[in-house]
């Protein structure tokens, strides 16, 4: 992949990553854009969204590094609770992964239709979020069951269009966390989440090989980490204000346009071809 492409997926994924609007649906749908408008196929894209993957987990590591250390010191419990709330993840990512068919996981995972029908889902989310009363309570408090709910909300953020912030943070106001806090433990629920998928997509670049250049991925790692800090330190202000449910108004016609772009190009092209023929 060139340079040019991975800047731009590079700003994709450090935008969406964090903002909830899905960051594997936008990457699914900016590169199929990008082929669209002559762009090779990106036939490495794995290996690159590991990288872009890895600057975003590093912003999550520098903006809440003091939760990282109490968590990790005094309240060992949270800890705990990112444990168990990873479980669903690692579940159904290491059977798409490992158990699936490569075809059927790519069939899913990287299908622009699918993108583009779960962005509307993902509004919806963030419309409940924002409704809903905030709860009293602390992530430290959380418990080893609603920890695991907040996990499987993650795990539904597998599919492209979900966005697992949104969802997580969605999940956590209705277990009763205060709307910061839900961010908080959400993005803690992040770290393990992102740094075991780029470990089993690794394992796939390292039997496949490479073939982007080691400078284009460190420009694309540098890119998303910068822009990822950014867009998580504006996701949590508007968190604390309550307006989360803004990017409803983005996602919902965004799904619109993705879904009839998909669905034009599966029938209408084929209608086109097929009057030119007769």
């Amino acid at each position: 992949m060139g340079l040019v492409e991975v800047i731009i997926l590079a700003i994709v994924q450090g935008l969406t990553e964090f903002l909830p609007v899905s960051s594997s649906g936008h990457l699914v749908v900016a590169n199929a854009l990008l082929t669209q408008l002559g762009y090779p196929p990106a036939k490495d894209l794995v290996e690159v969204n590991i990288v872009l993957h890895l600057g975003t987990l590093l912003a999550v590591l520098v903006h809440y590094r003091r939760e990282i250390i109490r968590m990790l010191t005094r309240d060992r419990q949270v800890a705990a609770y990112v444990v168990v709330g990873t479980i669903p993840a690692a579940i159904v990512g290491v059977f798409l992964k490992k158990v699936l068919d490569d075809h059927v996981t790519a069939g899913v995972l990287e299908n622009v239709l699918v993108a583009g029908c779960m962005f509307p889902v993902t509004a919806v989310l963030l419309v409940f979020a924002m409704r809903r009363k905030p709860g009293d309570d602390d992530y430290t408090q959380l418990g080893f069951g609603k920890s695991m709910l907040i996990g499987i909300a993650q795990a539904f953020a597998l599919l492209p269009g979900i966005s697992r912030s949104g969802s997580t943070i969605a999940a956590g106001i209705a277990c009763g966390l205060k709307r910061e806090e839900a961010a908080t433990f959400a993005f803690l629920l992040a770290i393990p989440a992102i740094a075991g998928a780029g470990v089993l997509e690794g394992l796939d670049v390292l039997d496949a090989g490479s073939s982007t250049p080691m400078g284009v991925l460190a420009v694309g790692f540098v890119i998303s980490f910068l822009v990822g800090w950014a867009a998580l330190v504006l996701l949590i202000r508007f968190v604390r204000q309550g307006t989360l449910s803004v990017f409803a108004w983005y996602l919902v016609p965004l799904g619109i346009v993705v879904v009839a772009w998909q669905l034009w190009q599966m029938f209408g092209a084929a209608s086109t071809t097929a009057a030119l023929g007769g």
